[in-house]
């Protein structure tokens, strides 16, 4: 299945989010995929965080949310991560994607509208 279509390096990113409960991944990745700033988010389990806040080191279980997206609607995907997610601080770590499975990236590309 070639049709020929090719994208640019970085044309699509994954996001990497840190979320304290199964209740807050859910809102989150299902409020990314409604909203189409996401064509999909994986919700990985079983996080040990080990961090320091405020000059003390903290620890605490975690999930990741794995957030597949163009690159284009990062900026929005960030503010609706920051405005929906109950830390003071969340982390949004975006990666460019370098390649991939077509036909997945081709179905990555229409599930997210361009956005200027």
């Amino acid at each position: 299945m070639d049709s020929g279509e090719s994208f640019a390096k970085g044309f699509f990113s994954v996001a990497y989010v840190t979320v304290p409960n199964d209740n807050v991944a859910e809102s989150l990745a299902r409020g990314l995929v409604e909203r189409k700033l996401a064509a999909c988010v994986n919700i990985i389990p079983g996080l040990k965080s080990i961090y320091e806040w405020n000059g003390v080191v903290e620890e605490g279980n975690e999930l990741l949310l794995m957030i597949k997206t163009k690159t284009s609607v990062v900026e929005e995907l960030t503010s609706y991560v920051r405005a929906h997610h109950p830390y003071a601080v969340a982390e949004v770590i975006v990666l460019p994607i370098e390649g991939g499975n077509m036909p997945y990236l081709q179905w990555l590309n229409s599930s997210v509208p361009d956005k200027s």
